[in-house]
C-alpha cells in the first residue's frame, strides 16, 4: 500500500510492513505451540498507525491485540470488530459501560478500580471480561503480591466481574529482580487456583521477556517493540528483526550562509565558515525532537549532514557544503536508511520506542 500524497508530503514516515511480517514470525519462532501471542499497539502503534498496522497483523494470522487506554481500544475495535482486545491502563472516565459493550477485556488493578467495573457491568446488564494485574516489583498499578490473591477472590464475587486473565510486567533490572518477580506472581497464581478460581489466561513477558526467559511464558506473551524493529537488548539473532520505518522530510530551500551567522533561534553557535544551510520540512511538532538541535545528523544523498541551529516547530536546517548537489525537492531521512534506530536514540539520549511514538499524527505514514 502507497499513500497516493506521498510526492508532495513535506514530511512523512514510511512503514514496511514485509519488515513487521518478518519480525513476526520471528517472535513467533520463541514461543512454545500453545502460547497465545498478544501484539501491542499502544502509542498507535508505535507510531506506525493503530489502524492500519493493526489490520495488517490481523492478515497476518494475530487475533489477540493490547493497547494503553480506551480511546485506543475503540479505535482498533472500530477497524477490527472481530479481535480480542485488551486495555492495560486502567480507565477512572465513564467509558466503561462502552468498553463492555464492545468486548473489550480491562485491567483491574485495585478494589476500586473492580468497585468502579462492576458498577459499569451492572448498568450495561452485561459481565465485564477483567485481566487483574499483580505489582510484582514495577511499582505501576497492580495489587501487592502479599495480599492480591485475597484482594482478588473479593473482586471476583462482585456482581458482572469475569476474571479472564492474570498478568504482571517485569521491570527487567537484573535477573534476580526478575526472578524475584516472576515468585511473586506464580505464588498469587498458585494461591487463586488453590483457593478455586480458575486463570484462563496468565502472561507476564513482554517482547525482552520472551527472548530472556522463554520458560515463562505462561499462556501468553505481549509482543510489541519487537514487531516494529527494535531489538531486544541480549537477543541471540539481532540480524533477525529488520527495521520497519524511515522518518523523511523535503528539503524546501537551499542557500549559503556567511561564517559568524548565527541560524534560526540558535543565540550561542555561529558559523565557523561560510556554509551551504538546507532547509528541511520537519521540526518539533513532526516528532523531530530539539534534543537534536546543533548535534543530529540526517541523511541526504546517502551522505551525513549536521543540523544547525536549533530546531524550530516545523523546520529545521543541515549543514550541505558537503553535499553539493542537494536542491529543493530532495529527500531528507531523518531516521532509518544509515541513521539506524539504536544510533538516533542513543544520539538522543532517547528510548529506542520513544523515537517513533513521538512522531506526530500530521506526519503522514507511507505503507510499502
Amino acid at each position: 500500500m502507497i499513500c497516493q500524497d506521498a510526492p508532495r508530503a513535506r514530511c512523512y514516515l514510511e512503514v514496511n510492513t514485509a519488515a513487521i511480517a518478518n519480525n513476526l514470525a520471528a517472535a513467533r519462532e520463541l514461543l512454545k505451540p500453545k502460547t497465545r501471542l498478544i501484539a501491542v499497539l499502544k502509542a498507535d502503534a508505535y507510531g506506525y498507525g493503530l489502524r492500519t498496522v493493526g489490520r495488517f497483523l490481523w492478515t497476518q494470522g494475530v487475533r489477540h491485540f493490547a493497547v494503553a487506554c480506551l480511546s485506543e481500544a475503540f479505535e482498533l475495535r472500530d477497524a477490527l470488530p472481530e479481535a480480542w482486545i485488551l486495555c492495560m491502563g486502567e480507565s477512572l472516565d465513564g467509558a466503561l459501560d462502552t468498553a463492555i459493550r464492545q468486548d473489550i477485556r480491562l485491567t483491574v488493578g485495585a478494589c476500586d478500580a473492580a468497585q468502579r467495573v462492576s458498577q459499569a457491568a451492572q448498568q450495561t446488564n452485561t459481565p465485564a471480561k477483567v485481566h487483574f494485574k499483580v505489582d510484582t516489583g514495577l511499582h505501576r498499578i497492580g495489587f501487592t503480591p502479599d495480599t492480591a490473591a485475597e484482594q482478588i477472590v473479593r473482586c471476583t464475587a462482585l456482581p458482572g466481574i469475569a476474571l479472564e486473565g492474570l498478568y504482571t510486567h517485569l521491570a527487567l533490572h537484573n535477573t534476580q529482580s526478575d526472578q524475584a518477580q516472576q515468585a511473586a506472581f506464580e505464588t498469587v497464581r498458585t494461591g487463586l487456583l488453590a483457593k478455586g478460581i480458575a486463570i484462563p489466561m496468565a502472561h507476564m513477558l513482554d517482547s525482552i521477556g520472551i527472548t530472556r526467559y522463554p520458560q515463562w511464558q505462561y499462556d501468553a506473551v505481549r509482543v510489541g517493540a519487537m514487531l516494529y524493529g527494535n531489538t531486544p537488548n541480549g537477543y541471540a539473532q539481532p540480524e533477525r528483526i529488520q527495521p520497519v520505518g524511515r522518518f523523511c522530510a523535503r528539503v524546501t530551500r537551499v542557500f549559503m550562509v556567511k561564517a559568524g551567522e548565527l541560524i534560526g533561534y540558535d543565540d550561542d553557535h555561529s558559523l565557523m565558515h561560510d556554509t551551504r544551510v538546507a532547509v528541511i520540512s520537519a521540526g518539533y511538532a513532526d516528532g523531530y525532537p530539539r534534543v537534536f538541535s546543533g548535534k543530529g545528523e540526517i541523511e541526504i544523498h546517502g551522505r551525513r549532514a549536521w543540523v544547525l541551529g536549533l530546531i524550530c516547530m516545523d523546520q529545521m536546517m543541515a549543514d550541505v557544503t558537503d553535499i553539493p548537489e542537494t536542491a529543493p525537492g530532495d529527500t531528507a531521512i531523518l531516521l532509518g536508511g544509515g541513521v539506524s534506530l539504536r544510533e538516533y536514540a542513543q544520539r538522543g539520549g532517547l528510548n529506542r520506542n520513544e523515537c517513533t511514538a513521538i512522531i506526530t499524527r500530521r506526519v503522514p505514514r507511507i505503507y510499502l
